[in-house]
């Protein structure tokens, strides 16, 4: 959980994509010169002086009248107030003043949160426009000029951006495993949350689309902490058609970030579907605990090994990730609800655990020596050393002597005897190959 979160606001058109890349310190954000062009959000995480930090960039505003340019900037700014630290609102000091700023202004001046007024398209900072003072009248504080395309006082704006992050936020949050409960509209996620905290803490409705925040709980289990993310639906692209929806995704996809595991929930009665296999993906890449968890178990007609059966079909479905524990429940009729909380502990635990060096590099000889290293052009791929660098997720640097060497192939059957001799159940591990005398991890 533990990352502050920096959510950028503004107008169409104002630069805010183009900023985001620049944090993110390369091209991320589709950038275009044509109102509205981000369409989801999108989300990332950078650092700046050791402090790790994500950002929003919330765009998504296709405008066909000033009233919908209004209504979507309420709920751009409304979703940074949920989820941000510190929210970057950004005009366009060529344009000066509009009646949205001044109206997003207000609301962000009511949240209490932190604010930092960013003048973009300011390529000459010592000759300001004269409307650049205008902007004091928005009330959040001093107008800092900037210039997105040039990262024109980049610096300085991020020095501000940490300087006004809450004080140990990160070492609060690390004490709870953060679970985020995520997977298509209506397929029990907040009924499966009730279920567990045993009380009505989450509105849940038969109705898709009842979630249209990510909601926060603290729950102890068998003496340890976690907080329970309940999140909006994710939907495909298509069918997002109310302006609230997107930015219930943009909810979402950040809690899947901020989460150490996420557990997606799939509906028996329609099987893994196009939507689920994307988020999944989601939490995939971003390295999370996995855990997927079959709802309504109870409505599936039984055979002989059906349960088998579907368990092979999900894993052929999502075979990327295959690592990932399946259990089968039916929230309604409490069945096996208990499993899955005994499963994320588990899969926390995998994600922190460390192999010991000696261990390690023992085992990718035994490796290596039962199946030999690819070679090219009579140059054969090898493995000097081997170090567990990190967890959550955890990821393993190989000193090699050429990198092109080593294939995909080869690379995922070291994964898979790793995997089969420590387990690493519900979390992807994450290699980094490095030739001889290359400095990094």
């Amino acid at each position: 959980m533990s990352k502050p979160v920096v959510a950028i606001v503004g107008r169409p058109n104002v630069g805010k994509s183009t900023f985001f890349n620049a944090l993110m310190g390369r091209r991320v954000a589709i950038v275009e010169d044509t109102p509205g062009v981000t369409r989801d959000r999108i989300y990332g995480e950078t650092n700046w002086n050791g402090i790790d930090f994500a950002i929003i960039d919330t765009g998504g505003i296709e405008p066909d009248s000033d009233d919908v340019i209004l209504s979507q900037m309420r709920e751009q700014a409304q979703t940074a107030m949920d989820t941000a630290n510190v929210v970057i609102f950004m005009v366009d000091g060529k344009q000066g003043i509009t009646a949205a700023d001044i109206e997003v202004a207000a609301m962000l001046r009511r949240t209490g949160k932190e604010v930092i007024l960013l003048v973009n398209k300011i390529d000459t900072p010592k000759n300001l426009p004269d409307n650049f003072y205008d902007f004091y009248e928005l009330g959040i504080g001093e107008p800092i000029p900037v210039s997105s395309a040039n990262m024109l006082n980049l610096g300085d704006v991020l020095d501000l951006i940490v300087e006004k992050f809450p004080e140990g936020i990160q070492a609060n949050d690390e004490e709870k495993t953060a679970v985020a409960v995520i997977g298509k509209p209506n397929v029990g996620k907040s009924s499966l949350i009730n279920a567990l905290l045993n009380e009505e803490r989450v509105i849940v409705s038969d109705i898709a689309g009842t979630t249209r925040d990510s909601i926060d709980t603290p729950f102890a289990w068998e003496g340890e902490d976690y907080i329970l993310i309940d999140t909006a639906g994710i939907r495909r692209q298509s069918r997002i058609n109310e302006y609230v929806e997107k930015y219930s995704v943009i909810r979402a996809i950040a809690a899947i970030e901020r989460s150490d595991v996420c557990i997606l929930m799939i509906d028996a009665s329609q099987g893994v579907t196009d939507q689920d296999k994307k988020i999944a993906g989601m939490a995939h890449e971003a390295g999370k605990g996995i855990i997927i968890v079959v709802n309504k178990w109870d409505l599936v007609k039984k055979e002989t090994n059906t349960m088998s059966k579907y368990r092979k079909k999900i894993k052929s479905e999502l075979v990327f990730m295959s690592y990932a524990p399946i259990i089968f429940i039916s929230v309604l009729e409490k069945q096996r609800l208990y499993s899955v909380m005994d499963t994320v502990r588990m899969v926390a635990s995998k994600r922190a655990m460390r192999i010991p060096t000696g261990q390690l590099n023992s085992l990718i000889v035994e490796s290596t020596m039962m199946k030999q290293p690819p070679s090219d052009k009579g140059k054969r791929l090898k493995i000097y050393y081997v170090t567990q660098v990190g967890i959550k997720p955890p990821l393993f640097s190989f000193q090699i002597n050429k990198r092109e060497l080593m294939h995909f192939s080869y690379s995922r059957y070291l994964e898979n005897q790793i995997r089969e001799n420590y387990g690493f159940e519900g979390t992807s591990i994450k290699f980094v190959f490095r030739e001889k005398g290359e400095k990094g991890i």
